[in-house]
Parts: C-alpha cells; structure tokens; sequence
C-alpha cells in the first residue's frame, strides 16, 4: 500500500519542468545537490528519528538533542564535510540544538568583534568544539533596548582585569540559547566602566563552566529558564539564565576590534570604523529571512498536499468528492503562501549579494550604502517572519481538524517558528527603525543627496506623486511596470503623508510616538515592495528549463496581486488606483488561481523535502494521508495498554457509584 503515489495524477499535470525549478529553488545547481545529499544523509539515519520527539519529556528531550548533536558532529568530522555541508546536515537535523548559537552566534561575534590576536587564540578552540560558546547579550529587565543592559565590566587597573558582575536581578542574563545547561563560555555584552566613566555595552568573552567536570567557575550562577511554548519544538534547547558575582577575567578577553581599553585604563577607539559591527549583523539577518522561506515552504508543502488528498462534500450521482484544493475559498487562502514563499526564497538570495556588498564596502572605507542596507534587513527581518509565522498557522488551519493532531507537523512548526518574531530584533521594533529611516530619506530630498538602493525609487518624488495607473482590463495587472509602480507609488506616498504629519508636532519624538501606527504602515509597504521588485528583477534573469519562468511569473503576480487586494485601502487612499482598478485586480488574481492549481503538487515538490524533514503525516510524499494517520493513532503510548492506568482508582468508583467511599 505505500508503494502508491496519491498524488500521481496531479504530478502528472504539471507544467513545467521540475528538476529545473528544484535548482532555482536551491539556488543553483551545486546548493541542490549539496541539499539532495544532506537531507538523505540525515533521512537514513536513525540516530536522527523524530517522529516521537513531542512524547519525550523534557530531560529525555534535551538527552535526545545532545545525543544529535554529537552523531551530527562525529558525521562532520567522519565525512570531512565542508563548512557549507556542515550547515545544511545541521539544518536537516531539524531540532534545536547549542550548536544553532555556537556556530551561528558565539563564532560570528568572535570573527566579527575581535583582533587578529584574538581569533588566533579562540577562533581554532571553537571550530574544533574544544569550547562551546553561546550569546549572552538579553537580559530579565532588557531584550530590544541594548543600551539599557545592566551587567557591568569594571576595569580593575590593579590587577590588569575586567570585573564581571551582575548589580541587579534584572541584570540576570536571560534567554541565550545553549547557555542553560551546555554552553562551556558566552560573549556576554555588558557595560564598560573604567574610572568612574560608563563607556556603554561592549562584548566580553567569559568562561563559564570548567572544562574539566563542566560545574560553573567561583561566582557564576548559571541553569535553563524552563518549558517553553509547545510541545518538543524549542524545548530541546536550553535557554539560560546567568548571573555574575565579581567574576574577574583578563583585560585581553574584551572584544578589542573596535574599541580597546589599554593596560593603563584609558579606553580608546580604534582605526576601525565601528560601523563594522553592522556587518555581522547583515549577515544574522540575512539568514533569518531564508530561514522564513524555508518554515514557510515546509507548511505550505504539508497543506497542499493535504488538500488534494482530502475531499469534502460535492460528490455527484455516488462519484467522488470534491478535492479541497478545488474550492476556491482554499486556493485563495492558500496559494498566496505557496507565492510569498518563493518570494520570500528570491529576497534572501538578493540579500546575500547585499551582504557581500556591504562587507566589500566596509572594508574600503565606503559606509554609503550601510544605514539603508541596515533598515533593509530589519524590515525584511521582521516582515518575512511575522508573515511566515501567521501563515504557518493558516496552514494549520487548511488542513482542518487533522491540522491540530501533533504529527501533523504543523503545531511543532509554529511552536519552534514563532521566537523569530522576538530574537535578533522585536519585529515592531525593527519596523520603527525603517519608519525613522524612511523619514529622514524623505527628510533630504529637497537637499540634493540621493537615495540609494532600496529607496532609489523616492527619487522619482515627482513622478511618484503625479502618476495614475493606466490599468484599464484586468489583464493590464500582470504588466510587472504597472504593478511596480503601483506599489512605488503607494509606499512612497504613505512616507510622504507620514512626513507631513510629524513636521505639526514641535517636538519630533512626540510626533514620531503618537504616529508609530501609520509609520509602521509606511514601513510595511517600503518593504513589501522590495520583496515585489526583487522578484520580478529575478524574473528578468535567465532561468532554463521548460515553463520555469512561466510559473514564476504567474506566482509573482499571485504575491504583488494578492498583497494590492489585502492593502487595497492603502492603494485606494493614496489615489495610487482607482476602486475599479482594485476590483479588476482580484478579477485577475482568480485567474491566476486557477493556472496554479493544476502545478500546485508539483511546485511544492520543488522544495525536496524528505518525508523525515517534513515530519509530517498530512504533508507525506505519496499522500497515504489515512493509512499513516491510523498507524500513527497506535503508537501513542496512551494506547501500550487497553485499560489505561488509574482506572481502577478513578474511573471504576464512578461507574460503579462508589465514589464517596474512594480513595482517591
């Protein structure tokens, strides 16, 4: 029985050519066959089993995720896999870990923050495991305002040494992955003093556990903050708490690239632009948002499939029903998430040129480009997430009650998917620093200093404020320089009204507090306007293989249509189209439904999920949806015996009304 392919009718639909999309997928054709190969690697592993992880408790899961990590590691070195390859078998290993931290956070910021001296000694200790790092900058009382960190770092001139302490209880550092339980040493960010002089947050490295029984050194406190949100999900991962007791390191364990404290106690800056810092993170950033198109590509495969296995109602003459995937109201649901993942797969390749840029820049000097590709990947940071996490629960939701059962997938999913709308960046928080970008680009216009990258567009001010959309068929919506205009046109103005609105306050931060709902709007529109223009610039590269770019193309104008529909006040308001103009645009994107559906299989196998990465019983390659289903019912330990425990204690005194006289 699982021999058949529920799904072979509709693979036999699709219209183009799918090992040519899979590459556009990955990226090229070396990151799919590095992708293909990892991902089996993992698959055939039993080591790696997860289809029980959501039963285990909380010891036996942490128990679990060291046992992966170290297979994972002993496989590295067995294989002698690339930093590359490493990542990705990491990635498939698909179970938060320290490792995520380790070699994510603790190396980059050592690589990053530190001296040439400083990488010789730490650098070789930590890609070899010697250490296990984590990144200690979150505390109880502080997350989003950095500057408000409490931990100090006082210079002790006597004794050459940085005094680490933690003053107050809302100092304790709180929530840095792999610090809990695992975590051998931390950068921890805390607050320079030397003298009497509060120099801000800086970054120090500390030992934290000896590396000979692993207990915390003298005036360390140190232990995991407890259950998290969900079952399984992030609760392989220890997420600490740390507090200091007058814990003394050397003067050469502070991160000196950008800013020194000398043997004598002065502090001084270096020859290195601090701006460098931002770099790192670019690059953190960056991947977040391919980590969105991913989650959001693994929820979107699992509900799609299952909405052409499942029917409902609609049956004729004793035939079969209706495939979910055929109602309307599902593909308007759906499809629009299938779209914004592709999007999303675009942005995140385009972000990492813009990392590459950024770093070659930054090393000749050249800061232009860096304030606007900083507000570019907060925006984008926080946009792809909040959409990836809802949509994740939408998904849930397209696959009805089935949805909710845990071997679904989709609940660990969203449990361990949701904390990226919190770390490396609140995403209101994030999104106000693109409002305040945005204003003060509007701000220089007038002055003859142009806008560059992703906001070259404002300058075009002239144009952007007088243009009217020519739309007059619904057809006229798929011309990529109408909807790019459209969506030019509406961010700008929203910026351009926001601007108004604060120049009436005498005091600009009142204005900026009492306005943050619309400027968070003005935001919202910037960035979902990259995400449009870069994919349909990716629509203009050559992309091989038979329908590719077709489907893209129809997939792109789902996403810019699609988000036109759900904004349409925005548009409408802002005098950028007319009603009309905003129904024709729906008219048009329930067309463009239709050329999905009969490619809707198709384009999600075009992720090459294995079943073991899916981990999901609705989402299964061959769609043997029911079959697994009851399987699945049987192994839960609940079902080991007929008659569960305690009935004879609480269930039998009711049924045999002998309840008063029960020992309960």
């Amino acid at each position: 029985m699982e021999a058949l392919d529920y799904h072979a009718e509709e693979r036999r639909k699709a219209e183009f050519d799918l090992e040519e999309m899979k590459i556009v997928w990955a990226g090229s054709r070396q990151n799919y066959e590095i992708s293909d190969r990892m991902a089996r690697l993992v698959a055939s592993d039993p080591v790696f089993r997860k289809d029980n992880r959501t039963m285990l408790s909380r010891k036996d899961l942490f128990k679990d995720t060291l046992r992966k990590a170290a297979h994972a590691w002993k496989r590295i070195i067995e294989l002698r896999l690339s930093e590359e390859e490493a990542h990705m078998l990491r990635s498939y290993v698909d179970q938060p870990a320290f490792t995520d931290l380790h070699w994510g956070m603790f190396i980059p910021a050592i690589k990053g923050q530190g001296t040439e001296e400083q990488h010789e000694k730490w650098l070789p200790m930590a890609y070899k495991m010697q250490i296990i790092g984590c990144y200690a900058q979150t505390e109880l009382g502080h997350g989003s305002n950095v500057q408000g960190l409490e931990t100090t770092a006082t210079f002790d001139p006597q004794t050459d040494e940085f005094v680490i302490h933690s003053p107050t209880l809302t100092s304790s550092k709180w929530w840095p992955g792999g610090l809990g339980k695992v975590s051998t040493h931390a950068v921890v960010y805390a607050r320079l003093i030397t003298g009497a002089q509060d120099h801000g947050v800086h970054g120090f490295i500390v030992q934290l556990r000896s590396l000979d029984d692993h207990s915390p050194l003298p005036g360390i406190t140190v232990g995991d903050i407890g259950m998290k949100f969900g079952s399984g999900a992030y609760n392989s991962m220890d997420n600490g708490l740390l507090r200091f007791d007058h814990v003394r390191i050397p003067r050469n364990q502070m991160l000196m690239r950008v800013s020194q404290v000398t043997r004598e106690g002065k502090f001084v800056q270096s020859d290195v632009p601090r701006q460098l810092v931002y770099g790192t993170m670019v690059y953190v950033r960056q991947t977040i948002v391919s980590d969105a198109s991913c989650a959001l590509a693994r929820a979107v495969c699992i509900a799609t499939r299952y909405s052409a296995v499942r029917r409902q109602f609609g049956s004729q003459n004793g035939g079969p029903e209706t495939q979910v995937i055929d109602y309307k109201t599902q593909q308007s649901r759906l499809f629009p998430l299938l779209a914004s993942a592709y999007a999303f797969r675009f942005v995140g390749e385009w972000l990492k040129w813009l990392y590459t840029d950024v770093t070659q820049r930054l090393q000749a000097n050249d800061f232009s480009t860096l304030p606007e590709a900083h507000a570019c990947t907060a925006g984008l940071k926080s946009m792809t997430t909040s959409v990836t996490a809802d949509a994740i629960e939408e998904c849930r939701k397209l696959c009805g009650g089935h949805g909710y059962l845990s071997n679904s997938g989709l609940p660990e999913l969203f449990a361990v998917y949701i904390p990226t709308c919190t770390y490396e960046g609140d995403n209101v928080v994030l999104l106000l620093q693109v409002a305040r970008f945005l204003m003060k680009t509007v701000s220089q216009l007038g002055s003859g200093k142009k806008p560059v990258g992703t906001t070259a567009y404002m300058g075009r001010a002239e144009h952007l404020m007088q243009c009217h959309c020519e739309v007059e068929r619904a057809e006229d919506w798929l011309k990529p320089s109408v909807i790019l205009e459209a969506f030019e046109a509406r961010a700008f103005r929203m910026s351009i009204a926001c601007a108004k609105n604060l120049s009436k306050f005498s005091n600009p931060e009142d204005g900026f507090s009492e306005l943050s709902p619309d400027l968070l709007e003005a935001a919202i529109a910037h960035c979902q306007l990259i995400v449009v223009s870069k994919y349909i610039e990716k629509l203009q590269q050559d992309i091989p293989g038979k329908g590719v770019k077709r489907q893209l193309e129809i997939l792109c104008n789902v996403y810019a249509l699609h988000l036109l529909h759900k904004h349409l006040g925005d548009f409408v308001t802002t005098s950028c189209i007319t009603p009309k103009q905003g129904a024709l645009a729906n008219e048009q994107l329930r067309l463009l439904y239709s050329q999905v559906r009969p490619n809707a299989i198709t384009l999600v196998d075009a992720f090459n999920y294995t079943d073991h990465y899916l981990g999901s019983v609705l989402g299964c390659y061959n769609g043997n949806v029911y079959q697994r289903l009851y399987e699945e019912a049987w192994k839960d330990p609940l079902n080991d015996t007929v008659v569960p425990d305690g009935y004879v204690e609480y269930v039998w005194p009711i049924l045999k009304q002998h309840i008063r006289t029960a020992r309960l």
